[in-house]
């Protein structure tokens, strides 16, 4: 191993005194800043298919090395899950993701808000169905309703989207009230 430059080697003084480690900033508090894991979290929230960790790297803006340490962190909070070793890509965990907006709901609202809210949703669905003339947004061929009620494509398949976003909440609401059913409304308030 060849000698640094000799203005690169501590001198006499230097070697007698150790460096201060704990003055030094955390490694891993340099890359796990909010805005660090935020990036990395909203790159992997984006993903539509599996993702090697350079393209991961790259949708965050952040280097190979903080992306290997975010997805090992994501996957064993179950936020993605590996799909392959070599080259190791990652994918998002939907499943996480909806468990956790029912978290978010079981915190945010009343049992009663959550009925409510399901009641309404219900309601439009309904109205779908009737509108779309079948039971489920799945029946429906966009060019083919588009066709036959002589609107554009976009305008059919954005009352489509509506009627599978309202499908979703509908979801999501029954499973935050089945996953509540042994909660009063009185023990949890609206944050």
């Amino acid at each position: 191993m060849e000698e640094p430059d000799p203005e690169l080697q501590a001198d006499a003084d230097e070697r007698e005194s150790a460096p201060d480690f704990d003055a030094l900033t955390d490694p891993q508090n340099l890359v796990r800043g909010e805005r660090t894991r935020d990036d990395f979290f909203d790159a992997v929230l984006g993903l539509d298919s599996p993702a090697t960790v350079g393209d991961i790297a790259d949708l965050a803006g952040h280097g190979v090395d903080a992306a290997r340490e975010y997805l090992d962190w994501f996957e064993r909070m179950g936020i993605v899950t590996q799909v392959t070793e070599s080259p190791a890509t990652y994918e998002r965990n939907d499943g996480y993701l909806r468990w956790r907006r029912v978290q978010q709901l079981q915190t945010q609202y009343t049992v009663d808000e959550l009925l409510s809210a399901l009641e309404t949703e219900r309601a439009a669905d309904e109205e779908f169905a009737v509108t779309f003339g079948v039971d489920s947004p799945s029946d429906i061929s966009i060019t083919e309703y588009a066709s036959a009620t002589d609107q554009p494509v976009a305008d059919a398949w954005e009352e489509l989207s509506s009627w599978q976003t309202t499908r979703r909440r509908i979801d999501l609401l029954e499973r935050a009230l089945m996953a509540d059913s042994g909660t009063s409304t009185d023990e949890r308030t609206a944050v």
